[in-house]
């Protein structure tokens, strides 16, 4: 087996699995944002949107599995995450952004905005219709138009990119937000999601690995490091330039975020740019509800009694509801959610990548990472906390509950599945 060529082919297919439509809309409205300090921001976007999915499937290269993830909080605990992480990248926010984002950049620019809500409407059920046919049909032409998509849509990120910095699109200005950029940075990748899908794709890539001989646990994450470095160089060059387009039009601060990644294509490529940027996102988007969905009908057709038929076609109502009330409303709901997940999610991924045996410590930390989480979604005042002002506050109460969980022995259960 040739090693290098393995590790470029999973760095392809790494970068692959977490570059999606919703990857390009956020990093140009952070630029948009944070305008002359793009560069701080980048980087703790860069972490959130890149680093943290990494450590995700790093996590799995200790022998875990979905069923064991979280299941040293305890088995229920374990259950409860996983499906709350489903429905978060599922019907309650992800696919919704699909289809009001196919709407917003791939039909609203072509169509008279005299009655744009009867518009969404329409193009909701046309996509969701359209999600659920391919869904129950099990067509590969998702996989097909992913194959091409993918290199046209960096073809023309490329091409935005190159004529951005031949021809700045303008100069960015001081930003509104002056303080803790580093940490609105992060904060903002959470909105990729791909932290929280890491979870769900780590086994699948272990697996992978395991087909093709690569069953050692060092010798997996060698492969995961090396793949992972490639990938995160493909995604950093993409956020980093998106954000950097983004602050020279930081002027504009009344865009929507469709709005602001379709501007800077028509400012870079001219308006033939911008119809095929809008064109591309928008089916990289029904790919991307395919993929969901059929996960979701999966996962829930296991755990309920419903069939994976009804599921599809409840998630698809659902998410065609939702995604009527727009991009920014999406966006806005998903945050307080997002807020209490994504810490969680790091110090579970942070414990199994060190491989934490005492359970204890997996008590202490996810329970009181997640109480101050959801304080802090509930815009308690928490500055008494070390960190707070900076958007961390579960960071220090999460060290000293590993600390304290660690020095208390586990007692054990007759019934493991307590």
């Amino acid at each position: 087996m040739n090693r290098k060529k393995e590790m470029l082919v999973l760095g392809f297919a790494l970068f692959a699995m977490f570059f999606g439509a919703g990857n390009l809309l956020f990093p140009p409205s952070l630029g948009v944002t944070v305008g002359t300090n793009w560069f701080t921001a980048g980087i703790g976007f860069f972490l959130t949107g890149v680093g943290l999915p990494l450590l995700g499937i790093l996590a799995f290269t200790k022998g875990g599995s979905l069923d064991e993830f979280a299941s040293k909080v305890s088995f229920k605990f374990n259950k409860i995450y996983l499906t709350t992480l489903i429905l978060v990248i599922g019907p309650l926010f992800a696919i919704p952004r699909t289809g009001s984002t196919t709407f917003e950049m791939g039909v609203l620019p072509f169509i008279s905005q005299s009655n744009p809500f009867i518009s969404g409407i329409i193009s909701s059920i046309i996509f969701f219709g359209l999600t659920l046919l391919l869904v129950l049909k099990e067509s590969k032409v998702t996989d097909i138009l992913g194959k091409f998509l993918t290199p046209i849509i960096l073809f023309i990120l490329f091409l935005i990119t190159l004529f951005g910095i031949i021809n700045p699109i303008g100069i960015p200005e001081n930003p509104s937000i002056t303080e803790n950029i580093f940490s609105y940075g992060f904060i903002n990748g959470y909105q990729t999601m791909d932290a929280l899908a890491s979870v769900l794709f780590g086994v699948v890539i272990i697996k992978g690995l395991e087909g093709k001989g690569i069953k050692n646990s060092k010798d997996q994450k060698l492969f995961l490091v090396g793949a992972g470095i490639i990938a995160a160089i493909g995604l950093g060059l993409i956020y980093f330039s998106l954000i950097f387009l983004g602050s020279q039009i930081s002027s504009l601060k009344d865009l929507s975020t469709a709005q602001t990644a379709l501007t800077i294509a028509e400012l870079t490529l001219g308006k033939s740019g911008k119809i095929a940027f809008g064109i591309c996102v928008a089916a990289a988007c029904l790919t991307t509800s395919v993929g969901l969905t059929a996960l979701v009908s999966d996962w829930f057709s296991k755990i309920t009694s419903l069939s994976y038929k009804n599921i599809a076609i409840l998630t698809c109502t659902f998410s065609g509801v939702l995604a009527v009330f727009g991009l920014d409303a999406i966006i806005s709901l998903a945050v307080p959610v997002l807020v209490i997940l994504y810490p969680v999610t790091i110090v579970l991924i942070l414990l199994n990548i060190f491989n934490i045996e005492n359970t204890n410590a997996y008590k202490a930390v996810v329970g009181i990472t997640l109480i101050i989480s959801i304080a802090e979604a509930l815009k308690i005042n928490l500055s008494f906390i070390p960190l707070a002002a900076s958007g961390f506050p579960w960071i220090l109460p999460a060290i000293i509950g590993f600390f304290i969980g660690n020095t208390i022995k586990p007692i054990k259960k007759n019934n493991p599945a307590l």
